[in-house]
């Protein structure tokens, strides 16, 4: 093969270079496939290179001869991983993919190559394309490559300037990208084989017929029937070979359809094993090839393998004799000028563009034909209608003889440069009027939001209005119900004793006066049971070992259940002790005791258990956040007749209950619950339909018992004042102070009465005796606290009783006494005013 007197320089060094050392072999020997390649990559515009035969031997032009850099010429007509080991892990499966006759193209690649002794970066958009040999085998990979650096700087010169206004065509061009790269759907796997557990993503189970939503629950049994049946033995079969030899699994196979379709997949994969070597997991992904056998199928049809090369080439290709007639051509002309390839063959190139744009390609067709080879832009219509601005090369071919028989035609698409540099120009031009309107829209969308905003408060307070309505509703609805039975029994009874009392009648008074007092007793129980679920209530603690609390409600439990039903206890040993209110856990327990033998009414069995426990916030079943720690669990458990999810739901809701009219006021459940919060504890409260309930309490352990000391006056006779014995009573309720102060002069003291602070503060600044201040806390004006606290002033070792119908206040007592001081919480009993009286009276000084 001899270079012609205007050979490039990659001519050259196939004419002097010595073939017989390389795996070509002498270039006389060369088939015919491989010298057309060669002419091709020779005399091509764009740098190309071509790879041939089994070791990939390169042949490149003048263009790549610039990307090759420094391995130039040394890489001329040697194998390609010889010269550029660093490339093969990005290489290899593409050569492998071309070679098995696919095409592949890559946009914006970046590679490092050495020019002129240093490192330099290259973006190039690349296209590998199989060439085939005599016998339609794959031969050889024909490598396209442009060099896109300055498309990418002017790309980056338009982010810099305005990235608002280039990410549209960013994004355009990144789904073009996708678009290009989704043409093959991929799909993995991973098979536990111990398992025999196949989990696959969605896009392989539905391409082997299962649901993905069982895609990581069936045996590899399930897929393979997804194959088809010729397919799957060889499958089978493949995959035991891998899996006891080690090797690589790949295999192309047909998958069948459920509606009878055929799809192709190209399946990879490798089995993993232990240190032991047994095989455990065999780990995989597949292509899916149905339209890429199509395309195949198609592209085997066509004329030559000539054909596909130029056919996979992003511009316009063809080949003219020097008649100026078309011999060969791409499919790119279809797409301009509506021809295919076989209606262009033998048409001349003036028939094919008409005279006009012939006479402006005129003068470089003659050129080119004279062996001269020419480059010039024109800007040619396209058959949408468009004008493409074209880059034309046209390049000599010479015959064996040296003398031109034509020329081929490389024309380059550079409309949408022309559109980026004229955007880059309009983009200046319009670059501030742009950021106007944009800030512009900007505000009326924050405005328009602000709004809105607005609006959905507004609609959020009318909502949190409504549902805290309704909440009050339902609670004093239901407290007004209990409230006027009890008053009707106090008023009635008294209106009663009046009537008698009138009449003469004594002897029924007693009767009457014992239903009145039934009845202000059940009301100041739902008062408390009332503190008790809002947490407000005063608890008395102590330390108390609940086991021994349990043991000691025994009798109480079982008089209280009936002997149709079973009472079991499961105390743990050593259980932690806690510190609470005595009588209000006996009040809880006796409670959950009563709703457990309700919820029997043919009998079963009691359980009352008690675990040390730590929680840490993972029972569901807990009401509210829980504070991690160790807890003392008291559980009332029954197999009855349990409750649906709608009755649980509501189970803790105050006067919410399931029983008769009569038969219980709804509180029960929710006084557990305020007394388990103000505890510092939860309850948790687990039940279904036909299997029973169980409430479990938790109350924080108490991690020393030491003894707290508490008065605790005994409620019985009240004794007598010693003489001279004084006592100073402030109170703002005219029948609460005749009732105290009636009873302060039978029990013998000197007693003096104010109806508020600022008449009661004379007589304690006064040298008269005064040995116990008794005052309601919520006075007119100031305060019974503060009264004390000026009365203190004067009198520093006064000791002071409150009176106090305040919830808040007869909780938060450890905060709101000092020493000397002490609280009775209204409504009390006459009796138990006189005995904390006298109990304060008789403390030591």
């Amino acid at each position: 093969m001899n270079a012609s007197p205007n050979a490039s320089d990659a001519q050259a060094l196939i004419a002097r270079l010595d073939w017989t050392n390389t795996p070509l072999g002498e270039a006389s020997t060369w088939p015919q496939s491989l010298r057309t390649a060669v002419d091709i990559v020779i005399h091509s515009p764009m740098p190309m290179l071509l790879l041939w035969g089994p070791q990939l031997t390169q042949i490149y032009n003048d263009g790549f001869a610039l990307l090759a850099g420094s391995k130039h010429p040394n890489a001329f007509g040697q194998p390609t991983h010889q010269i550029w080991p660093e490339l093969r892990d990005f290489t290899d499966p593409i050569y492998s993919a071309v070679l098995q006759g696919q095409v592949r193209t890559y946009s914006e690649q970046r590679f490092t190559l050495q020019r002129d002794g240093k490192d330099s970066d290259f973006w190039l958009d690349l296209t590998y394309s199989p060439i085939r040999d005599e016998n339609a085998e794959v031969a050889g990979i024909l490598v396209t490559a442009i060099e896109t650096n300055e498309r990418r700087r002017i790309a980056l010169e338009l982010e810099q300037r305005s990235a608002a206004s280039l990410k549209a065509q960013q994004d355009t061009e990144e789904r073009l990208q996708l678009a290009l790269s989704a043409t093959d759907a991929v799909g993995t796997w991973d098979w536990d084989i111990s398992e025999d557990r196949f989990i696959a993503d969605a896009h392989f189970a539905q391409l082997h017929g299962i649901d993905p939503a069982m895609s990581g629950q069936l045996p590899i049994s399930a897929y393979l029937h997804g194959v088809h049946p010729e397919d799957r033995a060889l499958i089978a079969r493949s995959i035991k070979h891998c899996i006891t030899q080690g090797s690589e699994y790949a295999e192309e196979y047909r998958l069948l359809q459920p509606d009878g379709q055929l799809r192709w997949v190209f399946a990879r994969g490798r089995c993993y094993k232990d240190h032991h070597g047994r095989p455990i997991r065999f780990l995989g992904a597949a292509l899916d090839l149905t339209d890429r056998k199509n395309t195949e199928q198609a592209l085997r049809q066509s004329q030559t393998e000539l054909q596909l090369i130029i056919n996979a080439m992003p511009i316009l290709i063809s080949y003219v004799d020097r008649e100026e007639r078309f011999r060969l051509n791409n499919s790119a002309y279809l797409d301009w000028y509506g021809l295919t390839p076989q209606e262009l063959y033998g048409r001349t190139i003036r028939e094919v563009l008409g005279d006009e744009a012939y006479a402006l390609r005129a003068e470089h067709i003659a050129q080119a034909l004279a062996g001269r080879p020419c480059s010039f832009s024109i800007d040619t219509p396209h058959r949408d209608g468009s004008i493409r601005h074209a880059l034309m090369n046209y390049l000599p071919r010479h015959g064996a003889d040296g003398a031109v028989n034509g020329f081929y035609i490389f024309v380059i698409d550079e409309t949408e440069r022309k559109k980026t540099e004229e955007a880059l120009l309009n983009l200046n031009e319009t670059l501030e009027e742009r950021v106007a309107a944009r800030t512009q829209q900007l505000a009326e969308t924050n405005q328009r939001l602000q709004n809105e905003m607005f609006e959905r408060e507004r609609a959020e307070d009318a909502l949190r209005h409504a549902q805290k309505m309704e909440a009050v509703g339902q609670l004093t609805g239901g407290i007004a119900h209990d409230f006027n039975n009890m008053l009707t029994g106090i008023i009635g009874s008294l209106d009663l004793m009046q009537r008698y009392l009138a009449d003469g009648r004594t002897e029924d008074i007693g009767r009457f006066a014992e239903a009145a007092v039934s009845s202000a007793k059940r009301a100041a129980a739902l008062t408390h049971r009332l503190l008790a679920f809002s947490r407000r209530q005063s608890l008395d603690r102590k330390p108390i070992n609940a086991n021994d609390l349990i043991h000691s409600l025994e009798d109480l439990f079982s008089r209280t259940k009936g002997d149709h039903i079973q009472l079991k206890l499961q105390l743990a040993e050593d259980a932690w002790p806690v510190s609470t209110d005595v009588s209000q856990l006996e009040n809880a327990l006796l409670n959950l005791v009563i709703n457990a033998r309700d919820a029997m009414p043919d009998g079963g069995e009691l359980r009352i258990e008690t675990a040390n426990v730590y929680l840490d916030g993972s029972d569901v079943y807990i009401l509210e956040p829980v504070k991690a720690g160790d807890y003392l669990m008291i559980a009332v458990s029954d197999n009855g007749t349990g409750m649906t999810p709608k009755i649980l739901a509501k189970a803790f809701d105050p006067f919410f209950t399931t029983k008769p009219i009569g038969q219980g006021t709804g509180l029960g459940l929710s006084m557990i619950y305020g007394f388990a919060q103000q505890s510092g504890g939860h309850v948790s409260l687990f039940s279904m339909p036909g299997q029973g309930t169980s409430v479990r309490l938790y109350l924080p352990r108490l991690h020393t018992m030491e003894q707290v000391e508490t008065l605790s006056p005994d409620i019985g006779e009240a004794p007598p004042a010693i003489a001279g014995e004084t006592v100073v009573l402030v109170e703002d309720d005219p029948a609460v102070r005749m009732l105290v102060l009636d009873l302060l002069k039978e029990l013998g003291y000197h007693a003096h009465e104010a109806q508020d602070a600022k008449t009661a503060l004379p007589l304690l600044e006064s040298d008269l005796r005064v040995d116990l201040l008794v005052t309601d806390v919520g006075l007119p004006g100031m305060n019974g606290r503060q009264l004390a606290e000026i009365a203190r002033q004067h009198r520093p070792q006064l000791k002071v009783l409150f009176m106090t119908g305040y919830a808040q206040m007869a909780a938060e007592r450890q905060g709101f006494l000092e020493e000397g001081m002490d609280m009775v919480a209204k409504p009390f009993s006459i009796d138990l005013l006189a005995n904390k009286i006298r109990t304060m009276i008789g403390q030591p000084e």
